[in-house]
């Protein structure tokens, strides 16, 4: 399948205003994803907020069958959240993890699910362990497996981390995780959109995920995929009368399916908007989307590197979207902050987003131009003559 890049240009509006390069940040909304928030809140206005509800009833339902089918997932088994992070930590802290339990993960691990780990480690005694990286960048799945020990409780990864163009090997840690009988949490943040997800193949217990990276969805949106065979094995931290409504005087009833993990107050608009998304990202086609993405990514790491003293710093056997570079002597933030001056959208992530890849590697900042289909060759070119003539 061929994308048509001029229509899809065409659909996406922000591709007249800026040259966008931030997709792994928050992308640029297609234009029904952004019609179909503007319609419904537009209804609110004039209809009021619960019976607009009730009169879109189908629209907001429709949300679970288009992230199943765009995941491979069944309707039953996802939830609306208002963010990725909500969606992780509503798994994360439902798994009752104890004194001397552990919890391995990756080095490339994401700022907010690591205070996570250590919040647990301080409160409850939890253990941390972070599995060493393959010669190439991504983890080593077979130092991980030979990891795990009756006191492995969790394996937590990020499916293509902040920081880097690399893309983890989700489905073999998949594999492991289910020949060990652990559950495995996927942080697919960056890659849902990005790439082809298909839960089953990857084998993943929990997959969680944002909106509006390279999905292109709403701000605020975000979902948890939890498979049936774990559902009803995971008591979530908190809970409602939505995820589960009282029964009895003395007693509730959890929703037997993920929407025992929501809360009845919902931003419905983006509801329907991460829902028209992932119908909108099925139908371009996940497979092409990712080879275009590839391609543009690989052709931006080679007009960059060609530039006196800049570094790109991707690694990873597998890369996708996500180019990172920095030039010696000028500060990262500066280079960005000049960058998007020049309406050139990046972003330059720090330390603390994920200090334990960045300081073993050395790396103060980078500056992070993440590609999304609808991205041309032209505006590669213009990236990196700003950075040659910005940085000169």
């Amino acid at each position: 399948m061929t994308l048509d890049v001029a229509a899809l240009r065409a659909d996406t509006p922000g591709c007249e205003h800026v040259i966008h390069l931030n997709n792994a940040g928050s992308s640029l909304q297609p234009r029904p994803v952004a019609e179909a928030v503007r319609s419904y809140l537009d209804d609110e206005i004039r209809g009021g907020g619960y019976e607009t509800a009730d009169a879109r009833r189908g629209e907001i339902d429709d949300f679970y069958a288009a992230v199943g089918d765009l995941i491979g997932a069944q309707p039953g088994e996802i939830a609306f959240l208002d963010s990725a992070t909500r969606a992780w930590q509503m798994v994360f802290y439902s798994l009752d993890l104890g004194e001397g339990d552990q919890v391995l993960t990756t080095t490339t691990e994401y700022h907010s699910n690591y205070v996570a780990y250590l919040h647990l480690a301080k409160r409850r005694g939890v253990e941390i362990v972070v599995v060493p990286d393959a010669p190439s960048g991504e983890i080593d799945v077979d130092k991980l497996g030979g990891m795990i020990s009756p006191r492995t409780k969790l394996i937590s990864l990020n499916h293509v981390p902040t920081n880097g163009g690399l893309v983890n090997p989700a489905a073999a840690v998949g594999a492991v995780a289910r020949a060990a009988g652990v559950p495995f949490l996927l942080d697919a943040c960056q890659s849902v959109g990005q790439l082809p997800i298909d839960v089953e193949a990857i084998g993943c217990d929990f997959l969680t995920a944002t909106g509006r990276k390279f999905l292109r969805g709403p701000r605020g949106t975000g979902f948890l995929y939890v498979s049936r065979r774990r559902l009803r094995e995971i008591d979530p931290i908190i809970i409602d009368g939505h995820a589960a409504p009282w029964s009895t005087r003395d007693g509730y009833e959890l929703q037997d399916d993920g929407r025992r993990f929501e809360v009845w107050e919902q931003y419905f608009a983006g509801k329907v908007g991460l829902g028209v998304a992932a119908r909108y990202a099925k139908r371009v086609g996940p497979e092409a989307s990712w080879l275009r993405i590839q391609h543009l990514a690989s052709g931006l790491r080679q007009r960059l590197a060609g530039l006196p003293r800049v570094t790109v710093h991707d690694r990873g056997a597998v890369q996708g979207g996500i180019v990172t570079f920095a030039v010696d002597g000028v500060v990262c933030r500066d280079l960005w902050t000049a960058l998007r001056r020049e309406r050139i959208n990046t972003s330059a992530p720090r330390v603390a987003t994920a200090r334990i890849d960045m300081e073993d590697r050395g790396l103060p900042g980078l500056v992070r131009a993440s590609v999304h289909y609808f991205n041309t060759d032209e505006e590669l070119d213009a990236l990196t003559e700003a950075v040659g003539r910005l940085t000169a």
